[in-house]
């Protein structure tokens, strides 16, 4: 089961398994991880999941598709190149311990 590290804006770790083939965004809400919203339950059509990927896993993700890109021009933070709906991050063996950031206006 990949391990998830969810950072908070205070620094807080909290830690979520899910299974593989399940979402970052899916171990988030199961684990009531605070400033993960996820009004549109991973349908990508909202942008209340957005996370700052640690910059140590950007390069294991795909390239985010057209549809992430314009529903990141409505986060609640300014996104940068480390921004991602973490609805569109599959997790799999190979992104056992991906660290993400949850932006300080997502609290």
């Amino acid at each position: 089961m990949p391990r998830v590290v969810f950072v908070r804006p205070d620094g807080t770790k909290q830690e979520a398994h899910a299974s593989d083939g399940a979402s970052v965004m899916q171990a988030a809400t199961a684990h009531l991880v605070p400033g993960i919203v996820a009004e549109c339950g991973g349908e990508l059509s909202c942008a209340t999941c957005h996370v700052f990927v640690d910059e140590q896993w950007l390069r294991a993700l795909p390239v985010r598709s057209e549809d992430e890109e314009e529903m990141l021009e409505a986060t609640s933070e300014e996104p940068t190149d480390a921004s991602r709906l973490c609805c569109q991050i599959t997790l799999d063996a190979s992104l056992d311990g991906i660290v993400v950031h949850i932006p300080k206006t997502q609290k």
